[in-house]
């Protein structure tokens, strides 16, 4: 039989208004919204829900309210449809929602966490010191060369979201991205397209934030996996609790490996995968490492039948 994932967005998915209709229609999907309040001390809901869109694109609040609009989806699917996937995975900030639907951190903890790994990574590095650019249209040994010809020994360029096979992020000190980003376009780049984030995730410039992160990781308590989770860093199941802190603290400076997450899971018998939480981000570059899994989303009360169907039908 198929094997079936779900899998959990990352920051970039946002948009305000995530997360309104599914709580206006599913009480379950309202209390996820209220938990999360009361984990952080403020309302996190209305800067989901009404914005505006300068706030909710504040790392330390996208990141909780992401984690909160997922798993609300996740938690109407199991009201509706109760059904155990073989894998979880998610992208960067979405590895947490994994971690919380595979049981192994309650999710109040991890709303708490996330809110602080955002406002860990944004005082990282002091405003415009850092840079992320998107190139589309190399693979990956192509931007790893011109990351590490554009690096200096003061300023350093590196893959940071390997998302599909010509899609790949670079971060790092803005002169060496801005540098980079030359590079790839004179190596023949479709795009390169700087992004609008305050903070050079996955890079060497995270380093004090992996630190700090470390030290409220060491504080939570871990539990069994109900089902594997497929981590950003290795791109293999993680199983074991007691190693999950060491995997969250190197994701901060290590590249998502989305491509190598998603071969992972097919390689291993999935051959269809729900992403479950705001926007079609991760539907869309599944689509383009491996096409011939059968994708469908669930973030708005219209997704939720046919996702509902869909589970149904291939179970």
């Amino acid at each position: 039989m198929t094997k079936f994932a779900i899998v959990f967005p990352g920051q970039g998915s946002q948009f305000v208004g995530m997360g309104r209709g599914l709580s206006e229609a599913y009480p379950v999907a309202a209390r996820a919204f209220e938990e999360a309040n009361d984990a952080l001390g403020f309302d996190l809901g209305a800067i989901a829900f009404g914005g505006p869109a300068a706030e909710l694109d504040r790392t330390e609040y996208t990141q909780p309210a992401l984690l909160a609009a997922s798993i609300a989806a996740l938690r109407v699917l199991n009201e509706r449809a109760p059904v155990v996937p073989d894998f979880y995975a998610g992208h960067s900030l979405g590895e947490y929602t994994a971690l919380v639907a595979a049981g192994a951190i309650a999710f109040k903890d991890a709303v708490r966490i996330v809110h602080l790994r955002g406002r860990f990574m944004q005082e990282a590095v002091p405003a415009g010191f850092g840079r992320m650019c998107a190139v589309i249209g190399l693979d990956i040994d192509e931007v790893a060369s011109v990351c590490a010809a554009a690096s200096t020994g003061e300023s350093v360029a590196v893959p940071a979201n390997i998302n599909s096979p010509q899609q790949i992020v670079i971060s790092g000190h803005a002169a060496a991205v801005d540098r980079a980003a030359g590079l790839a376009k004179e190596k023949g780049a479709k795009r390169v397209i700087v992004l609008q984030v305050s903070a050079p995730s996955h890079s060497p410039l995270m380093e004090s934030a992996a630190l700090r992160l470390g030290e409220e990781l060491a504080g939570i308590a871990w539990s069994p996996f109900a089902v594997p989770v497929v981590s950003n860093v290795e791109a293999e199941s993680m199983r074991d609790a007691a190693a999950v802190k060491g995997l969250l603290m190197r994701q901060l400076t290590s590249p998502v490996r989305w491509v190598d997450v998603i071969r992972k899971m097919r390689a291993d018998g999935v051959g269809r995968i729900l992403e479950a939480g705001p926007g079609k981000v991760l539907t869309g570059l599944i689509k383009r490492i491996e096409p011939d899994i059968v994708t469908f989303n669930m973030g708005e009360p219209a997704d939720v039948e046919k996702a509902v169907e869909a589970m149904s039908c291939g179970r």
